[in-house]
């Protein structure tokens, strides 16, 4: 089993191989925030799951965001390129978890913490993100869990 940091290294020698630009800039890219992200932490400093996804989240984001701005300027291809490396990213996240097994985890969170409507969502993403961890989208979860209480 490789580190996250071997396995970034072996894409990037891949993609080299492949003369695949865009591929090399991207993991270039993932691996300068992680090692800036380690030089926070302090040099000795191993990086977690958590820590590791967090960037990860955090520049696909950026990616989407910029796509976004791209579109309403009317760049198209740059775009699609900012799409591109969103999804190169996407594949280093943990096993995402499906609709299903985070309602079902939902309901649970909700019955144990006695929410009933929607100024309870606080309550229930507290409890409820750090057991799910890097394997669903803050978002995604967020919109099930409103559903759940009642919201649109």
């Amino acid at each position: 089993m490789h580190s996250f940091e071997e396995r970034l290294q072996m894409d990037l020698v891949e993609a080299m191989k492949r003369r695949d630009k865009d591929a090399v800039d991207t993991i270039r890219l993932v691996k300068a925030d992680l090692e800036n992200l380690k030089i926070e932490k302090g040099r000795s400093a191993d990086l977690s799951q958590d820590d590791i996804t967090a960037v990860l989240r955090r520049l696909i984001k950026q990616r989407r965001e910029a796509a976004d701005q791209y579109r309403l300027g009317g760049a198209s291809d740059r775009a699609e390129k900012e799409l591109e490396e969103a999804k190169l990213i996407e594949k280093y996240l943990p096993e995402q978890m499906t609709d299903e097994e985070i309602t079902k985890r939902a309901r649970q969170v909700i019955q144990a913490v006695g929410a009933n409507s929607t100024s309870d969502i606080g309550k229930v993403m507290g409890k409820l993100m750090p057991e799910i961890g890097g394997k669903a989208d803050g978002a995604r979860v967020k919109a099930i869990v409103t559903e759940l209480l009642g919201g649109k």
